[in-house]
């Protein structure tokens, strides 16, 4: 027969056992409660060589992957409504991944969408998840709560553009981003700001000449290991880079997708401030 294991060689098993699987659920726990208690506040300052002095520190609140669904309801709306118009915001700039599920079950929980305030209106692109859940409808829901989609499309806002391309996923569906009918015919000496929902556009975006990319998707990885996956898989993870004459800004994003937890990638709002070289 094998020989029996020393007591104190099983007890110091058992006990490293049971302090990971505490730890593991504490761990858990805390990822639970800082994705359910809304998002913080994050400023960045970004400077633009084409802003004009006038529009020197015009304020974009960016907000992304707020994923509604059976967990992240109406209440998590709220929050993430709260927290943008507590910045008191020239703009709001909605990056795609609002909900994951129909407009169907889950527009009721995104109706606090329509108290959003700021000087120049909310906008919104496409992410790949409105692909997964119906992006017609969804599009069509925003415009009813005030929202202005930006489907391959731009709009001239005191000081720069503002530009909007479809999520990749929209491809499968003749649907997806169109740089050229976007950017085409503007004014070069303007500044243009370009929400597109996932990172790996950028260098689409570098060849048109636009100055500022604004990104979600990643969740900034989430939690470990996703955050390897997501390292791998975009070109930014989270945060501000410069590609060439582009700068590209990417948020963690305000909620999650699969299990509500999220560690050492807090959910987040952005406000983004644009400063001019001329000021």
């Amino acid at each position: 027969p094998p020989p029996a294991t020393p007591p104190r060689r099983l007890f110091l098993a058992r006990a490293v056992a049971a302090g990971a699987s505490l730890a593991a659920t504490a761990a858990v726990g805390y990822g639970t409660a800082t994705t359910l208690r809304g998002p913080v506040v994050k400023r960045v300052t970004v400077p633009l060589a084409k802003l004009p002095r006038a529009a020197h520190g015009f304020r974009i609140a960016v907000v992304s992957d707020i994923h509604l669904g059976p967990i992240l309801g109406r209440a998590h709306t709220r929050r993430v409504v709260e927290a943008i118009n507590s910045t008191s915001p020239d703009l709001v700039a909605i990056v795609g991944d609002l909900a994951d599920g129909s407009v169907a079950d889950l527009g009721p929980a995104a109706e606090p969408l329509r108290a959003l305030s700021s000087r120049h209106s909310a906008y919104f692109v496409t992410g790949n998840h409105e692909y997964y859940s119906g992006a017609r409808q969804w599009v069509d829901h925003v415009r009813e709560l005030g929202i202005h989609p930006l489907e391959n499309a731009r709009t001239a806002l005191p000081g720069f553009d503002l530009a909007g391309v479809n999520d990749v996923s929209g491809q499968t569906e003749q649907a997806g981003p169109d740089y050229d009918g976007t950017l085409s015919g503007r004014d070069p000496a303007r500044a243009v700001v370009l929400m597109a929902h996932q990172p790996v556009t950028i260098h689409d975006t570098v060849r048109f000449g636009v100055d500022l990319q604004l990104s979600g998707h990643t969740h900034g990885g989430q939690m470990w290991p996703f955050t390897y996956v997501a390292a791998a898989t975009n070109p930014t993870v989270a945060g501000l880079q410069r590609y060439g004459d582009t700068q590209l800004y990417v948020t963690r994003g305000a909620g999650a997708w699969g299990p509500p937890v999220r560690l050492g990638a807090p959910p987040d709002i952005t406000v983004v401030e644009l400063a001019s070289l001329r000021a």
